[in-house]
This record gives structure tokens, sequence and C-alpha cells, in this order.
């Protein structure tokens, strides 16, 4: 029987911006006993390649990982999967499942592209220099990839509402804002639209940029009455947040109003009554 508690499909090692090695992350998802672990690095992005894999790096890690499911059989099933960013130049075949997300919005003004969740001075000069000093803009134009990631059909909608990670506080923009929860639903229609399966990711609460998930209660809220359907997810980036806040995560997807959740099974997914 799937169980949630024991499937942890959004996974990064150090083949790409983790801090653990694939080897690592297999031993520790056996020795927590997990039943499926699903690998899914950072596709090769020419525009960012601080966090993502190279070309040479993802042939190691497909490699890596088939023998790794050969050493783990009867143990842990391991799944082959991918990270694919709207910018991405990998194919998203030969994985055993793809995961869609958008990291960046370009410039207009500079030509550059800003990484909008890993250093405020990012985010800021992307507003300032590129939008017009309009916070609200910003988000616009990032749930608009959002839409053309979710128009691909990716197994999993990764962290919807990222944009937010930055703005605990309200630092940059409000949530609560017309323009914000518009741009948003927007979004969020695309992916009932193209049939994705959004992910509930607790990784925000785990490195300590927010105390909510991705996504927030009323987005998640939004996304029950639209009859989508939810998977929880880590994110994990290091071998102690493999399953890191899944109860949580399961008792704010029942609040929204959810009677299940979908779990990766390495027969594919499965759903979980709550």
């Amino acid at each position: 029987m799937a169980d949630y508690k024991k499937s942890s499909v959004h996974c990064h090692s150090t083949m790409c911006d983790g801090k653990n090695t694939l080897q690592e992350m297999a031993s520790a998802a056996c020795a927590k006993g997990l039943t499926t672990l699903g690998f899914t690095g950072h596709s090769y992005t020419q525009r960012d390649r601080e966090y993502c894999m190279s070309p040479s790096r993802t042939a190691q890690y497909k490699a890596t990982i088939a023998k790794l499911k050969t050493e783990y059989k009867g143990k842990v099933d391991i799944l082959c999967g991918i990270e694919w960013d709207l910018l991405s130049e990998d194919k998203r075949t030969g994985y055993d499942y793809w995961i869609g997300s958008a990291h960046h919005l370009y410039g207009k003004n500079t030509g550059k592209y800003y990484e909008i969740d890993f250093r405020p001075q990012d985010l800021h000069d992307c507003i300032y220099d590129d939008f017009d000093g309009d916070p609200l803009a910003a988000v616009e134009a990032y749930f608009a990839e959002v839409e053309k990631v979710a128009a691909m059909g990716p197994d999993i909608l990764a962290h919807i509402d990222l944009i937010k990670k930055l703005n605990a506080a309200g630092e940059f923009f409000d949530e609560e804002s017309p323009r914000y929860k518009a741009a948003a639903l927007k979004a969020l229609n695309a992916a009932k639209e193209h049939g994705c399966l959004l992910e509930v990711n607790t990784g925000s609460v785990y490195r300590g940029y927010r105390k909510d998930f991705y996504p927030g209660p009323w987005l998640l809220g939004e996304w029950q009455k639209m009859g989508g359907k939810v998977i929880i997810t880590s994110d994990a980036h290091d071998v102690d947040s493999l399953t890191f806040g899944f109860d949580e995560a399961a008792a704010a997807v029942k609040a929204a109003g959810f009677k299940s959740v979908e779990v990766l099974t390495v027969n594919g997914f499965e759903t979980q009554e709550l």
C-alpha cells in the first residue's frame, strides 16, 4: 500500500546543488525505511550553471542511479527523475518521471536572467532594473513562466509559488494583493487545464525561508476547489530532509479539504486516502 511517509521523490545531491552524494542519499533512505526514493537533479540550463548539472554530469548522474537501482533492489525502489526548468536544454526523455519548474525571470531592459529564489539582491535588481520598480509586475511575469511549464504537462509541477521564497516578511511585495492572487490563480488554472499534479513542498520551511509550504494555504485551498491532486515532497538537498515536515504537510492538505494524496511508487502514482 502506498504511504506518503515512505516516498521522497523531489531530491537533489552533490551532482547539482545538494549536500550529499547519490549514494549517501540512497543509504539514508534505506536506513529511514523509505520504500521509494526519486532523484530529481537540476537539468542543464545554459543561462544558469550555478546549480544545474552539466551534460557530462547528467550522464554520470544517470549511470550512478542505474547502479544504485541494482544495489538497493528489494530494499528501496530508486527512481531516476529530473527537475526540468523552463530554461533547460536537456531532453525530458529517458527518465522515470520529470518535475517541471521555473526559477528565473528574464530582464527586458538588461537582458539578464535572474534567479528569483536565491539571493535577495538578485530579486531586488530584477524588480528595479527590469520591471520598473513594480514588484507585482515581476510576480506576474513569474507566474506566467509557471503557466508555460504547466502547459508542457510535467508529471509533477514544482513549488508553484516559489516567487514568495525571499518574501517571508513582505520585503518585496504583498502576497494578499489582488494582482498577486490573480496571477497565481492563472498559473493554477493552467496547471488544472493540463492535468498537473501539484507538489506540497516542505523545503522552504526546512531551510528557514518560510513558515508555510509551497503552495501556501490560500492557494492550496483554491487548488482543492478546482479538484486538483497533490503529492507531498521535501525538495531534499541533504539526508536529514528526506521526509521533513511530511506529517505537517499532510495536515495542511487535510485542512484545505483534500481527502487523499498521490504517492509515487515504482509502479507509478497511487492514491492514498488521508
